[in-house]
């Protein structure tokens, strides 16, 4: 991979784990509703998780999901539809309150890492950033470098968000405003899965 590649990789990289997404707006609203410590098992899942992801990607199942139309639908429906899901978890009963639902828990590491499989976002950047940087020529290097890029920029993104979602719980000191913190988290989730199927 050359300098110049790389570099768009890195800027590829840092748009899509920065830019707000269902991972986002669900660590933020653990963070928020539970604290970053508690959301380091969130984090940890997100960071490896979608990285290992690229990498399988990248070596085994791209080609296979850019040829079968009935696999790339049947992720985006189901995952639209699991994503909805959660977004409705979050917007109900003040969401992940920890007041309004003491059996609500952060995400798990492994939760969090399997969740990227069917996360349809995740899926179409997995595709599309190994059918950019990963070629037939050194494939399995070329997948490390960039599932490695990502697990930096994960980590970085995850901790970001997950900080910020803490941070606000200066404001959000009232079950009404964690409700509508909330309920915005979940419209973020929810305005994914629409511009997933407006493309």
């Amino acid at each position: 991979m050359t300098p110049e590649s790389y570099l768009a990789l890195l800027l590829l990289a840092f748009t899509a784990a920065f830019t707000p997404g269902p991972n986002n707006a669900m660590v933020a609203a653990s963070g928020a509703n539970f604290g970053f410590r508690r959301t380091i098992p969130h984090i940890v899942g997100i960071g490896l998780g979608f990285p290992l992801m690229i990498f399988i990607v990248g070596l085994f199942l791209g080609e296979l999901f850019s040829r079968s139309e009935a696999l790339r639908e049947g992720l985006r429906w189901g995952g639209a539809a699991l994503l909805l899901f959660i977004a409705f978890q979050i917007a109900r009963s003040g969401g992940l309150s920890r007041k309004g639902n003491r059996a609500a828990r952060p995400m798990r590491a492994t939760e969090a890492a399997a969740f990227q499989w069917i996360n349809p976002k995740g899926w179409a950047m997995a595709i599309a950033v190994t059918a950019q940087f990963v070629s037939g020529q050194g494939g399995v290097t070329a997948a490390l470098i960039v599932a490695l890029t990502f697990v930096f920029m994960g980590f970085s993104s995850a901790s970001t968000w997950a900080i910020a979602g803490q941070a606000m719980t200066r404001w959000l000191t009232t079950e009404n405003r964690l409700r509508w913190f909330n309920y915005a988290m979940a419209a973020m989730i929810a305005a994914s899965v629409v511009m997933l199927f407006a493309d």
